[in-house]
């Protein structure tokens, strides 16, 4: 499902707090043997613990995207950067809080976007921001992870953050994405 990021600041509180189960083409091909492993007298498959999920979108994420973790931070807060290197090689780097519960893992997948959008495509750089927000949101959405009010919240946060700075940095026109976050 394509959302803009908007419909996810618009969404209902609340409405996403169920679990939603794994599809089943995703889970038969990622299934460990304890996860197929039955309650008695049930049919239904036991749910893996939150932090297993966590650690298998994590390490998929980093490989997908090429990106090498610097530094897990005890924060909730992120940087994501890169660095060439004169014989043209990259490395893709971020620093960001271990993905353990909704926030963390959008901050995470946030500073994964940056690589995912690849840097200096998009200026102004509140607008990279955006569009690695939306990003993370879009990626929550796709592996199950609920977008929670805190989460949501953050989103907000940030943007007012990064228009407000961009502003106080000279941007005269603000990106129509952005206009609904101007302080």
């Amino acid at each position: 499902m394509n959302r803009s990021l908007w419909d996810w600041m618009l969404a209902r509180p609340g409405s996403d707090r169920q679990i939603r189960p794994e599809p089943a083409a995703r889970a038969q091909a990622t299934r460990s043997p304890q996860a197929v492993q039955r309650r008695a007298g049930s049919t239904a498959p036991v749910r893996r613990p939150a932090r297993e999920r966590y650690d298998r979108m994590t390490r998929q994420m980093l490989a997908d995207y090429g990106v090498r973790v610097r530094k897990w931070r005890s924060s909730m807060s992120g940087v994501a950067w890169q660095v060439r290197y004169r014989d043209g090689s990259v490395s893709r780097l971020i620093e960001s809080p271990r993905p353990r519960g909704p926030v963390s893992a959008a901050i995470f997948l946030h500073e994964i976007g940056h690589h995912a959008i690849g840097f200096n495509r998009v200026r102004p750089r509140c607008l990279e921001e955006y569009h690695a927000w939306a990003f993370s949101l879009a990626q929550m959405e796709s592996l199950e992870i609920t977008v929670t009010d805190r989460v949501r919240q953050r989103v907000r946060d940030s943007l007012r953050y990064a228009v407000a700075k961009a502003r106080r940095r000279g941007l005269k026109q603000v990106p129509r994405e952005l206009e609904s976050w101007i302080n």
